[in-house]
């Protein structure tokens, strides 16, 4: 029996095999371009990180490990992914709005769809491939 060519194009869908795959690889991306390298090189991040809220460069430079460590290992094992997903879109809005006004949407792609990811994971929910998931039964 031949497949039909248009249903292998439109179906099926796998909407938690698509949100497993944005959490892990928004994850991943945020791990490997802002969190290690800011835990790797802490004493140079801490001489040269903005402080847009005046909270001080070694509590702004702590928030940004929590948001940009811990949250994306949360979000990528599927665990308070919802709650795990908020300090993320916060820091990522802080740096786009507040120490990055004047890039323009071209120059910020990489925050814009880091937002874009994250906020479809904290609207959604982690999907059936995740520890929350696997706690609900």
């Amino acid at each position: 029996m031949k497949k039909n060519w248009r249903a292998a194009l439109t179906g099926p869908f796998l909407p938690d095999a698509g949100l497993l795959f944005a959490r892990v690889a928004g994850a991943l991306l945020v791990l490997h371009v802002h969190g290690l390298p800011k835990l790797l090189h802490f004493s140079e991040e801490l001489a040269r990180i903005d402080d847009p809220l005046h909270l001080g460069r070694a509590v702004t430079l702590y928030c940004a490990l929590f948001a940009e460590i811990l949250c994306p290992l949360l979000v990528a094992a599927g665990l308070l992914t919802r709650l795990a997903c908020l300090p993320l879109l916060f820091l990522l809005g802080v740096s786009m709005l507040l120490v990055h006004p004047d890039w323009s949407i071209a120059d910020g792609q990489f925050g814009w769809l880091l937002i874009i990811v994250f906020g479809t994971i904290a609207i959604s929910g982690a999907g059936k491939y995740s520890l929350d998931a696997r706690l609900r039964r």
